[in-house]
């Protein structure tokens, strides 16, 4: 049982699974209906010379999460666990902050060079390019054209669905969408470069030589005209969705600083 130095909070949602709303009266034995915890045997780790409701009141970023885990939804994009190192928090904000400068950098390469095919990330992402070609060659010709580009796109999509399904890790899965955001980045010249190819592709020649993909599927479309707006168009989704997955890594972080390690709620 609490010590009767405490006073007990009366919590608007559960403070474990953030479920809403709670019994008006939470003294004991009053539990949440969604999880069971025991209202009255919550209280943050450490508390003997605290009072219980310190850390709730003083942080307000737990209140954000607490809405947001309401739903389905928002409980696996906000998931927070019980307790937090802080050392490891303090290098996913370092990791975080060179992210954003790295990917705020390939935001700004010009689609209509195709600068970005310079930078690193080019080289990993141009892997699952041609593998994508040989996955989707069994459907057809024109799923073996566009499986390249698909392939490279279904990659970090299916890792990102990985960490935030299978192993609960919303922060990772940022990383998977700005991983996601970039290879759009990276596309995005490809199919600008369709309807005046300059772009040097791994034959060692340009589109006009053949084996250009884009210039394939956007002439079996009757689009090969529109190529330069779609590039473009592309290239802003793949930023939009670069400065996404970094605002999702930011917030869940914000999350996680309520439960660093000393300063969670445990249950007596």
């Amino acid at each position: 049982m609490p010590s009767a130095s405490y006073t007990l909070p009366m919590y608007t949602s559960c403070p474990k699974c953030g479920h809403a709303p709670l019994p008006r009266d939470q003294s004991l034995p009053a539990a949440c209906p969604a999880c069971g915890v025991i209202l009255a045997k919550l209280q943050p780790a450490g508390a003997g010379a605290t009072p219980r409701t310190s850390r709730l009141q003083r942080h307000s970023s737990w209140q954000p999460g607490e809405r947001a885990s309401r739903s389905p939804i928002g409980a696996l994009l906000l998931h927070v666990p019980e307790r937090v190192d802080t050392t490891r928090w303090w290098l996913r904000v370092a990791l975080l902050a060179a992210f954003a400068v790295w990917g705020l950098w390939l935001m700004t390469r010009d689609v209509r060079t195709g600068a970005i095919g310079q930078s690193f990330i080019h080289g990993p992402l141009l892997v699952f390019h041609e593998a994508g070609h040989v996955i989707f060659m069994p459907l057809g010709e024109w799923m073996m054209f566009l499986g390249g580009s698909l392939g490279q796109l279904l990659m970090p999509a299916l890792l990102a669905g990985a960490l935030l399904v299978k192993n609960r890790d919303p922060y990772g899965a940022a990383f998977g969408l700005w991983l996601f955001g970039v290879s759009l980045l990276d596309v995005a010249p490809y199919v600008y470069d369709a309807r005046q190819p300059q772009l040097m592709l791994l034959s060692g020649a340009t589109g006009e030589a053949g084996g250009h993909d884009w210039i394939y599927l956007l002439s079996s479309l009757g689009l090969l005209h529109r190529s330069q707006g779609l590039g473009q168009f592309i290239h802003l989704l793949g930023a939009a969705v670069v400065l996404l997955s970094l605002a999702w890594a930011a917030w869940v972080l914000r999350l996680q600083r309520a439960r660093l390690a000393g300063d969670v709620l445990t249950e007596e």
